[in-house]
């Protein structure tokens, strides 16, 4: 017989952060998730989200032993502004056991039914910067810092309970030319001429720091279109940049401002912090703060492609050509042989267009499901 626990104490909050990190400790292809700002992204006081969402962590146990969580999200901020009545999952991890999967996915739709909504849908989390995106496809590739890793019998599960395709996401692995792309760089400097685009590099973080508002508000306004996304407050705004800012390495931000020095394009990739994360089993404590703060640095084999955004007036004019090519210059320069890119919605086509400038896999597909309740 399945127990769900509602989670209520500190020790039942730190097991529900670390269960996945434990599940797939033996997996090489799963990267652990950091296992402190899990803990802290259900704390209200913490996490900004829960200005306009709601929260509950369940665990699942059998035979006295924690064999599964789900979270459920309610985003009152998404449910407007996409005219839905949504509950979302998140954070979902079980057993090969069908019993589990059925009550762990029971305790959330029954609270969304409990609070008058009609569908649920994920894995998504708080925000459009959170982890999403069940993978269905890529389970012998090894992921991202920012994906999510699940087993192949989590889509058996789903289907069993009724759950549909909403949409999906897909990643690429680029082969990072030995030599410089020349295509891109003519078509970058004819965009920079063009439309009178001025590229800046920074140096030091300390030179990002003036743009961050403007990144943060383009991203915004860039990605307001973008499946399930609500607006970033400035309280999240200012979460992210103090949780990730010591974790940039500056060589890899670009920034593209207009005639009028307005911003209007940002790109943001990191070297791999795989190794890294992976070494630390997920614990900042005691040394994987250490590792975390020396990986973007390192020169690893892998760039990690995370964020790219244009501010809808000059889309479609080649800005995101220019990042893209400024990004994979720099990697080239200093050696890193492939880049892998964050998830892409199956459906944006301008982005994906891309890619044909380079030798390229399709390698690993998510999927956002959803079911009415």
């Amino acid at each position: 017989m399945v127990e769900i626990r509602e989670v209520k104490t500190r020790k039942e909050r730190k097991l529900f952060a670390s269960f996945n990190v434990r599940m797939y400790k033996d997996n090489p292809n799963a990267i652990p998730d950091i296992i402190m700002d899990e803990y802290n992204n259900f704390i209200p006081k913490k996490n900004p989200a829960y200005e306009y969402c709601s929260a509950r962590q369940f665990l699942a146990y059998k035979d006295g032993k924690c064999v599964g969580r789900i979270a459920g999200i309610i985003s009152n901020a998404a449910n407007t502004k996409w005219g839905t009545k949504r509950i979302r999952f998140s954070r979902v991890d079980f057993i090969d056991d069908r019993e589990v999967s059925a009550a762990l996915f029971k305790a959330v739709e029954d609270w969304g039914r409990e609070q008058g909504l009609t569908e649920i849908q994920g894995p998504i989390g708080f925000c459009d910067l959170d982890q999403e995106g069940m993978l269905v496809d890529g389970f012998d590739r090894e992921g991202m810092m920012i994906t999510i890793y699940n087993a192949p019998y989590y889509v058996e599960h789903l289907e069993a309970l009724g759950y549909t395709k909403g949409i999906d996401w897909i990643e690429y692995r680029i082969k990072l030319p030995s030599e410089p792309n020349y295509k891109l760089e003519k078509l970058s400097e004819a965009v920079k001429k063009k439309f009178k685009i001025e590229l800046v590099e920074p140096k030091t973080r300390k030179e990002i720091k003036p743009y961050i508002l403007s990144v943060l508000n383009l991203l915004n306004d860039s990605y307001k279109d973008l499946y399930g996304t609500v607006k970033l407050s400035d309280a999240q705004i200012d979460k992210y940049y103090n949780q990730y800012i010591l974790l940039i390495n500056p060589e890899y931000v670009k920034l593209l401002l207009d005639e009028n020095r307005e911003l209007v394009g940002f790109g943001l990739a990191m070297p791999s912090m795989n190794a890294a994360v992976k070494k630390s089993n997920g614990r900042l404590f005691p040394f994987g703060w250490y590792r975390l703060l020396r990986a973007p640095f390192a020169k690893p084999e892998v760039l990690d492609l995370y964020l790219v955004g244009v501010v809808p007036r000059m889309q479609n004019r080649g800005l995101t050509a220019l990042l893209i090519h400024s990004m994979t210059e720099t990697a080239r320069k200093n050696g890193i042989k492939y880049a892998e890119t964050g998830p892409e919605l199956e459906t944006n086509v301008q982005v994906q267009a891309l890619w044909k400038h380079f030798e390229v896999e399709q390698h690993k597909r998510r999927r956002c499901w959803v079911k009415e309740i």
